[in-house]
């Protein structure tokens, strides 16, 4: 695996913290710091590299000068080397003289070997703690052994040579890359990388202090080369973040203005809304004027007789026999129905929510319907799970509950009472948890056999006081009321009849109802 050098010194680091040694320091430090430990890495590479060469050129050049002055000193030893004398010192500077057996010498075996076959000759050694030399075999006589003589030379002016080459070479390397260093700061850095660098710095600072006509780098100050690339790329950047802040500043004022003429039309909106509401409770109020001036002339006119009667009553006689009394009963009572049903549709009464079982409401309001004579033929169909709950109001979902189903049972009633209908007179009721757009909501129908509703009122069934038997009680109010309180849940009362498709005729009332406990009630 390789190592990148670079990575020492320029390194990456987590974020937040400085990357490498260089992270800190300006643009031209770091580059004096890069010649620095450049130049002082490539001298120690180029010694290493020199140091085997040049020690090899002094160790050979020790031993030629060994080898010579072992030859020139003892010629009368070589080569015959007939006879044995003591060797004596040699005053010569550097030079050291010594003699002795191989082992003492450590000779490898090779050359002592070879010295011994060849008598005089001289050999290349190095003598164990003297440094480079040469060695010979002097043969013995007389019966003595032959001994070895090594020559070892030191030749300071080589070695200072070498060092005086190492310093010369580290030198001319130094003043060199100092040379092609002092070109680049004063020739080739300041224009090329320093100078584009400050350009660049005052243009940022320019974006900064929001100085619109400084922001740009002026084409002349663009070099061409990388950082040219840089700066082109910068102003194009630039250029396009005002257009588009431009862009955005009138689409800003076309919104601005929108918004202002948003604003008079919604006032207008409601000033017109506020209007048609005062206009649709007037007709409504006149609606309801006729309808009861209408529903109260029939009880008015059996009182008005009845009270004729009562007023020409003498002598303590009874004014009313008991037919005429109970009329005067129902009359009133009437008119009670006819008064709470006003109350209701005007939503005087707050409702009081609650969390309530459904089948529970069911049952109730069954118990009540079942008591009309006209229900005793009626066959009730119940389909509501007992585990169904809902948050309501239980004596107004009771109270529609029961408008619906007499409605029902009034439609029942119209049919002939010796006509046998296919399928029986029967009212279902039914109850289904259904999803709509993700929001749980509880539909309760309720269904009966009978005629259905003229198309013709469809589209007016739920005004008040509208012309139709389908209303509980008779007062023209009870669908009214009942939609009023389903909308109050926060739900919805509609009205279809069966289709084709079910084999049966009749209508269907269906109650839309949240199941989620209401915030607020209406």
């Amino acid at each position: 695996m390789s190592l990148n050098p670079w990575k020492l010194l320029v390194k990456e680091s987590p974020p937040g913290r400085p990357a490498g040694l260089l992270a800190g320091m300006r643009i031209r430090k770091k580059l004096i710091v890069l010649h620095t430990s450049f130049s002082l890495v490539l001298a120690s590479i180029l010694v290493i590299a020199l140091r085997p060469a040049v020690g090899k050129v002094v160790a050979s050049a020790e031993i030629d000068e060994a080898k010579l002055l072992l030859r020139t000193l003892y010629p009368s030893y070589l080569p015959n080397m007939q006879a044995v004398t003591p060797l004596t010192p040699v005053d010569l500077p550097n030079v050291r003289i010594r003699r002795g057996t191989a082992a003492e010498f450590q000779l490898d075996s090779q050359i002592a070997a070879a010295a011994r076959s060849n008598p005089g000759e001289v050999f290349p050694a190095v003598i164990p703690g003297e440094g480079n030399g040469a060695i010979a075999y002097l043969a013995g006589t007389g019966g003595e052994p032959g001994l070895f003589v090594g020559l070892s030379v030191i030749i300071p002016e080589a070695r200072d040579a070498v060092w005086r080459l190492y310093v010369l070479t580290a030198l001319t390397l130094f003043g060199v890359y100092a040379l092609i260093a002092i070109a680049l700061e004063l020739f080739v850095l300041p224009r090329s990388v320093y100078s584009p660098i400050q350009t660049m710095l005052r243009a940022e600072e320019a974006v900064r202090e929001r100085r619109v006509s400084e922001e740009l780098i002026p084409a002349d100050e663009i070099p061409a080369d990388e950082l040219g690339e840089i700066m082109k790329a910068r102003n194009q950047t630039i250029s396009s973040l005002r257009a588009n802040e431009a862009a955005l500043a009138d689409a800003l004022k076309q919104l601005e203005a929108a918004a202002g003429d948003l604003k008079k039309k919604n006032h207008l909106l409601e000033a017109a809304q506020r209007n048609l509401a005062d206009a649709d409770r007037l007709a409504s109020l006149g609606t309801m004027s006729a309808g009861i001036a209408h529903e109260l002339n029939t009880p008015l006119s059996v009182l008005t007789g009845l009270a004729e009667k009562l007023n020409a009553a003498k002598d303590g006689s009874p004014a009313l026999n008991p037919e005429e009394a109970a009329l005067l009963l129902r009359v009133v009572r009437r008119i009670e129905r006819l008064s709470d049903s006003l109350l209701d549709f005007a939503r005087v009464r707050p409702p009081i929510t609650t969390l309530a079982i459904l089948r529970t409401l069911v049952d109730e309001a069954l118990t009540l319907v079942r008591l009309d004579r006209d229900a005793s033929s009626i066959e009730f169909t119940i389909d509501v799970p007992r585990d169904l709950r809902l948050w309501c109001d239980t004596d107004r979902i009771v109270q529609v509950l029961v408008n619906l189903s007499r409605n029902a049972v009034d439609a029942l009633s119209k049919l002939p009472p010796n006509v046998q209908p296919n399928p029986p007179r029967e009212i279902s009721i039914r109850a289904v948890l259904q999803q709509r757009e993700g929001t749980p909501w509880l539909s309760i129908e309720i269904a009966d056999t009978g005629p259905g509703i003229d198309a013709s009122i469809l589209p007016r069934l739920f005004e008040p006081f509208n012309s139709t038997r389908m209303d509980a009680k008779g007062t023209g109010l009870g669908l009214a009321v009942s939609e009023g309180i389903i909308k109050e849940h926060g739900g919805l009362l509609l009205a279809r009849n069966r289709p084709a498709s079910d084999g049966k005729t009749g209508a269907v009332f269906e109650i839309l109802l949240p199941c989620h406990q209401p915030d607020a009630v209406v």
